[in-house]
């Protein structure tokens, strides 16, 4: 079911009134929330929702021996079944054709043909995201950061509709501790809720989807029918319709369930106004990025095993990031390209702190202007000192530059993300060079380009002011504006319908 359609509204609309008809009856709330969470999956293909029980009950079996287990030896034994089965299935529904295709090629090329076979596995919606969700429980309660709960309580963290299927990966101590709450229908916050979701909407719908169809799409499908300007207007337009696509996910999804009662961390902050590849990623799908971190750069070493060790560990961590995205070589290289970029940033500005001083860092922190109360100095402090970061990461060169130079790099890498093979890659590289008109490029495709790409030097404060105003009208008012925005973004929508949301098929 996809958010952005009349089946959704409808049954988002009977789940927000029994929300909070059912919520102070929290045990009677839960199994409702249950019910909802598992329709909603199981709307196209019912037989998912035994796949997502399936995940709840190992990680929740797991979580919970892991917490009775009396010697390291059984907590660990149950954390690596737990987790194993859980990488097992995800494996097995993304990898299989994958590595079946790769070593058949292998035994091929040694005249060993013995061919696995290759079996019509459909990769089901959201199964990256929950799964995930299920290894940080059992990890969390492994290291004595969260304990197990009720079984009821970790069904409804790992099946709430809102995350379900793309995100944001929400982990047991953001969500789960927010079912024991009070939660005030009187107290939703329905302003940044409502801009959230038509934000989202207008993402998806009027920039990603418009920029996807005519621009990306065609491009992609006849890379040598295009030429060398059209082919970069597509690697840009891809750029933009990736972070519009997946970010409105995001933002409905964190709009919906504020509606509800729940809060979810935030997944993106402008990532394409990042100053090096180390602050995009921590812009750029946040949630998975924590993950990445703590679960994997984390468990290999992360920095603490001098510096080769930290850049085996950071090129590593995207290598794998890459092969969760899909099963292909291309997301391969394109996490190695991640991985190798961070890792030479990290390098050339280790390299340039030991021979630059940095007592003018010290005093760019230190001057703040007399006269400030300790709320506004403290503010300032965090401010400087933050540019001061960012400055030597982005290795002392002006900020406009590091910002178009690492909007570059990321945009180069998108190319092997979305291109299904090498070969469609190469042929679109190997295009630029030949100059030629641009069709493709019409002035509403240019404007929805830099619409998308405006969005990320917009100070979050602006938006902040518009919320602020719009709080202040009446709710029949604040009503009515949303609906007016629905129709006119419903007048835009193609008569096909909205596409799926990118994310799903990772």
């Amino acid at each position: 079911m996809l958010f952005p359609t009349i089946e959704f509204a409808a049954f988002f609309a009977v789940v927000l009134a029994l929300n909070w008809l059912l919520l102070p009856h929290r045990t009677v709330w839960k199994w409702f929330i249950l019910v909802a969470s598992y329709f909603f999956y199981g709307y196209a293909d019912p037989w998912l929702m035994f796949l997502l029980a399936t995940v709840t009950v190992v990680n929740q079996v797991g979580a919970t021996q892991v917490h009775r287990a009396t010697t390291t030896r059984a907590r660990r034994a149950w954390l690596i079944g737990a987790v194993g089965i859980d990488l097992g299935l995800l494996g097995w529904f993304k990898y299989f054709n994958f590595f079946a295709h790769q070593i058949d090629e292998a035994l091929g090329k040694v005249h060993l043909g013995a061919p696995l076979p290759l079996l019509m596995i459909v990769l089901p919606i959201g199964i990256s995201f929950y799964t995930f969700q299920g290894i940080a429980y059992v990890v969390d309660t492994f290291r004595g950061d969260f304990a197990p709960v009720g079984f009821l309580d970790f069904a409804v963290f790992q099946s709430f509709f809102p995350h379900l299927v793309a995100g944001p990966i929400v982990r047991p101590r953001e969500f789960i501790p927010q079912l024991a709450m009070r939660h005030d229908p009187r107290a939703i916050p329905m302003t940044p809720a409502l801009f959230l979701i038509a934000g989202g909407l207008f993402k998806k719908i009027v920039l990603a989807d418009y920029i996807g169809t005519q621009l990306v799409d065609p491009v992609w499908g006849t890379p040598d029918l295009h030429s060398g300007p059209e082919v970069l207007a597509a690697f840009i337009g891809y750029s933009v319709q990736i972070y519009c696509d997946f970010s409105a996910y995001t933002d409905i999804a964190i709009g919906l369930a504020l509606l509800l009662g729940f809060r979810f961390p935030q997944n993106f902050d402008r990532p394409y106004a990042a100053s090096s590849l180390q602050i995009f990623w921590r812009r750029w799908h946040m949630s998975l990025s924590r993950w990445l971190r703590d679960y994997l750069y984390v468990p290999l070493g992360g920095n603490r095993r001098g510096g080769f060790r930290t850049y085996v560990n950071l090129f590593l961590t995207m290598l794998l990031g890459g092969l969760w995205h899909g099963a292909s070589l291309t997301f391969v290289v394109w996490g190695g390209l991640q991985g190798l970029g961070l890792s030479v940033e990290r390098f050339v500005n280790q390299l340039r702190q030991r021979r630059a001083p940095r007592d003018h860092d010290v005093v760019a922190v230190a001057a703040v202007p007399p006269g400030l109360d300790p709320a506004q100095e403290a503010y300032r402090e965090q401010t400087q000192a933050q540019a001061v970061a960012e400055r030597r990461v982005s290795g002392g060169m002006p900020k406009p530059l590091a910002v178009v130079l690492t909007f570059a790099f990321v945009t180069f890498a998108w190319v092997f993300f979305r291109s299904p093979t090498f070969a469609v890659a190469a042929q679109l590289l190997g295009r630029l060079g030949d100059l030629g008109p641009a069709p493709l490029v019409t002035v509403p495709v240019a404007a929805a380009i830099v619409a998308g790409l405006s969005t990320q030097f917009i100070p979050t404060r602006f938006w902040g002011a518009i919320e602020i105003h719009v709080s202040r009208l009446p709710w029949w008012a604040q009503a009515l504006l949303f609906a007016v925005v629905l129709v006119l973004i419903d007048a835009i929508v193609p008569e096909q319908g909205v596409a799926p949301f990118l994310y799903f098929r990772f």
